[in-house]
């Protein structure tokens, strides 16, 4: 138990250290190409923090344990809605475009729907995953090619710091990365070791505490740029990291090894995934922007439904 706990707080303290490299490194290289703030956090950012998603699906999914693979999955969306993006918004409050919403948070309920569809029947397979893959590429094409006429914010400014040339900023973002995973393994390993002595079920270890520990990375990585008042890093962060672990996660770890999926996993799970995914939506409707007040009803609505899952 005691070097459990140990694996925890180093999982902790690489995170931090991870998540602030990246961000910081992402800016950097984002403002000596001309990008937005948007786009480099929807590609760059998102998927470097949904590395240990991947990992962590994969190796699951390989190891015999399927409801760890998609709860891990659909419980990180649903942190990065109710936990990560709640408390991002606590730290600072921020706004959105209209196309920001129109497209990529469109996109992203739209990936989360299509997913229902193709595992229903209790089973991803090899060409729904090749499926959703592609559709991953296709809208990585279209949001690079689509990058100068956007309607968001303006390209990055480095606030008078010592701008880095590309090599280095690159290799910060690899450090940041490689840092933000074995931050994530670290945790995961200490916490489902806790988790497993305590006989809760796979289900809701995949949901909870595997997704939660590899989403740390994007709640580091968000909870630096919102320190650092980069609002549009944090959503392009998450809304990018929710539409990676759907296409990507889902799509390489079937084509890898078709994944059988429990009914629970589709009635309770998926249902919590899409709610908190359209709620996003809704909240940003209203005001285009997102309050203190609604950050505290996002994290309050991720620890109800987290406690439902274990009191159930």
């Amino acid at each position: 138990m005691l070097l459990s706990i140990l694996f925890v707080l180093l999982g902790i303290v690489l995170l931090y250290v991870g998540g602030e490299l990246l961000v910081d490194a992402s800016i950097r290289l984002a403002a000596h190409f001309g990008l937005s703030r948007m786009v480099i956090g929807l590609t760059v950012v998102a998927f470097g923090t949904s590395c240990p998603e991947l990992a962590a699906s994969l190796t699951a999914a390989l190891q015999g344990s399927p409801d760890i693979t998609v709860g891990n999955v659909f419980g990180s969306n649903v942190a990065n809605v109710g936990l990560i993006l709640g408390v991002s918004v606590m730290i600072t409050p921020f706004a959105a475009t209209v196309t920001f919403l129109r497209r990529e948070v469109a996109f992203m309920i739209a990936a989360t729907v299509l997913v229902y569809p193709l595992m229903v029947d209790g089973e991803l397979g090899r060409l729904q995953g090749l499926f959703l893959f592609l559709l991953l590429v296709g809208f990585v094409v279209v949001l690079l090619r689509d990058a100068s006429a956007r309607d968001v914010a303006p390209t990055v400014d480095l606030d008078n710091k010592k701008p880095w040339p590309v090599w280095l900023s690159s290799l910060g973002i690899l450090g940041g990365v490689a840092l933000l995973v074995g931050g994530a393994k670290s945790l995961v390993a200490g916490a489902s070791d806790i988790a497993l002595s305590f006989g809760v079920p796979e289900r809701v270890i995949g949901f909870t505490l595997v997704a939660l520990g590899t989403s740390l990375p994007e709640l580091a990585a968000s909870v630096a740029a919102a320190r650092k008042g980069e609002g549009d890093i944090v959503l392009g962060n998450l809304v990018g990291s929710n539409i990676f672990n759907l296409l990507c996660i889902l799509g390489l770890t079937a084509l890898v090894i078709p994944i059988h999926v429990s009914p629970e996993l589709m009635r309770l799970d998926y249902a919590a995934m899409l709610g908190t995914s359209v709620l996003m939506l809704l909240l940003l409707l209203s005001k285009l922007r997102l309050t203190r007040v609604e950050g505290t009803a996002l994290i309050v609505i991720y620890f109800g439904y987290t406690a439902y899952l274990y009191l159930a």
